[in-house]
């Protein structure tokens, strides 16, 4: 993978043009029960921690979306179980930040999925993976990955529902090796949010020792993700692919464990190749993609068409209609990602461009 992909702006959006005035987010569709599951699983950490008999076995622990799409939970409300009771809002504006302002729906052109070819796709892109430098850290050093992110939600305001775009924004982590140190810098949390985290790694919340330990054989990597994801998601398969897709945008895995990722994604029935995606700073590239049956959204692994570096990840509304009352319709955009950069270096919150 490309450490620094470069970032054109995005042409193939409608452009957000007349942004309406800031206002508060409401929770896009699923992220109540990631909050509610993310806070049950700290509140059990806890309480295991402080008993003096060992901690109870679990066959299945929750996925840790606590960095995707740009959705931030404050860690204070990790501390007030009533902030479920009531549904967390995010308004954009802890830590000094300033609201996130609401903008037209983003939309795209939606790529026709075939089927064939998708194996022979994934073998070409787990190649360039395997042979794409990848820098080795050193103890005490961190991973540093930079994101442009937005997504998509219903938002009630006066009664009236409507679907926005929350803007194109950076999301900068930084986490230690061991994954037990860590900072986020996200818009609403500019002066940056802890990810300092007692709880060993695990699948869906791995560090970079952690991947280090994963196998590389494709059919053993699999079985492990379909074992240890059991029970989660819309469905194995699903549940499968999403997982794949967060370790290689929410992570810096070793060439060889990417290939690995790869040759396992072509194994999940289902999967498809699409012919164009644009991922969210506008780069056009070939995707790898899934359709959730029951949402009907698709999501896509974008890469570029000749490099097949790992450009980013898109979900798309492809079929029927979704969120509150329906509202988002075939030809939404629902999440965006790109990876902008992905490094190595030695100090938490110093960027590539000031490592020394």
């Amino acid at each position: 993978m490309n450490a620094s992909p470069s970032q054109p702006h995005p042409a193939d959006w409608q452009e957000t043009q007349g942004l309406l005035p800031a206002v508060e987010w409401d929770l896009p569709a699923g992220r109540h029960q990631f909050h509610k599951e993310h806070l049950m699983a700290r509140i059990h950490h806890d309480l295991d921690n402080s008993a003096s008999s060992p901690a109870p076995t679990r066959t299945a622990k929750p996925r840790n979306r606590f960095l995707r799409r740009g959705i931030v939970l404050p860690v204070a409300a990790c501390a007030l179980a009533g902030a479920v009771a009531t549904g967390v809002l995010l308004s954009g504006s802890s830590g000094g930040g300033a609201t996130l302002a609401a903008g037209p729906a983003l939309t795209t052109r939606i790529g026709t999925a075939d089927a064939h070819g998708v194996t022979q796709l994934l073998d070409q892109i787990s190649l360039a993976a395997q042979e794409a430098p990848v820098p080795q850290p050193s103890a005490g050093q961190f991973i540093y990955i930079e994101a442009k992110t937005a997504n998509t939600y219903v938002r009630t305001d006066g009664g009236k529902s409507s679907v926005v775009s929350a803007p194109l924004h950076t999301r900068q982590m930084w986490q230690s090796l061991d994954g037990h140190k860590g900072w986020l810098i996200d818009p609403g949390n500019i002066d940056g949010t802890s990810l300092d985290s007692k709880v060993e790694p695990y699948l869906n919340a791995p560090s970079y020792n952690y991947l280090a330990t994963l196998p590389t054989d494709p059919d053993t990597l699999l079985k492990k993700i379909y074992t240890e994801t059991k029970g989660h998601g819309p469905g194995p398969d699903a549940e499968a692919f999403t997982t794949i897709g967060d370790l290689l945008i929410q992570s810096y895995p070793p060439g060889n464990l990417s290939a690995a990722l790869y040759k396992a994604a072509a194994k999940i029935p289902g999967v498809v190749k699409v012919d164009d995606a644009v991922d969210a700073v506008g780069r056009h590239g070939v995707a790898v993609a899934l359709l959730n049956e029951t949402s009907g959204q698709r999501t896509e692994w974008i890469f570029d068409n000749k490099s097949f570096t790992f450009l980013g990840e898109r979900t798309v509304q492809v079929q029927g209609a979704s969120g509150e009352h329906g509202l988002i319709k075939p030809g939404t955009v629902v999440s965006t990602e790109a990876v902008t950069q992905r490094a190595i270096v030695s100090a938490m919150k110093q960027t590539p461009s000031h490592t020394t």
